[in-house]
């Protein structure tokens, strides 16, 4: 990792997120149940999390910095644009949280600061 860099955030999710959230929950839910959970992340409150804690609760691995999506966000922080907050979804039953959107951008902010607390929206 290299130095801690200040990283800004939207105050929301934007409104396509829940699109893409819609379309990775669908490859593990039903669609009522999909419905759901992007239904419910819509009218959640907004809430943050440290960028280690949520990648060790999701017990997803970091993508390298070569990804083209994560070189994407990457050039979005060093030019201060504002990332959207991520999405979560608690897989109770499997006592993991689903990154519903945002995976990328969790792992170009973990690239600069393991310790940055991420904006989000889980249920």
């Amino acid at each position: 990792m290299t130095n801690k860099i200040e990283i800004n955030w939207l105050n929301k999710p934007e409104t396509q997120d829940y699109g893409a959230a819609a379309s990775y929950l669908s490859l593990l839910y039903d669609k009522k149940t999909t419905t759901a959970y992007v239904n419910k992340l819509r009218n959640a409150p907004m809430t943050a999390f440290k960028a280690k804690d949520i990648f060790r609760a999701s017990a997803l691995h970091l993508l390298g910095i070569d990804n083209s999506h994560v070189l994407k966000n990457k050039k979005k922080i060093l030019s201060k644009e504002k990332l959207s907050p991520i999405l979560l979804v608690r897989d109770g039953q499997n006592g993991k949280v689903i990154i519903a959107d945002g995976y990328h951008r969790m792992c170009a902010v973990y690239y600069y600061d393991e310790d940055a607390v991420i904006p989000c929206q889980i249920v």
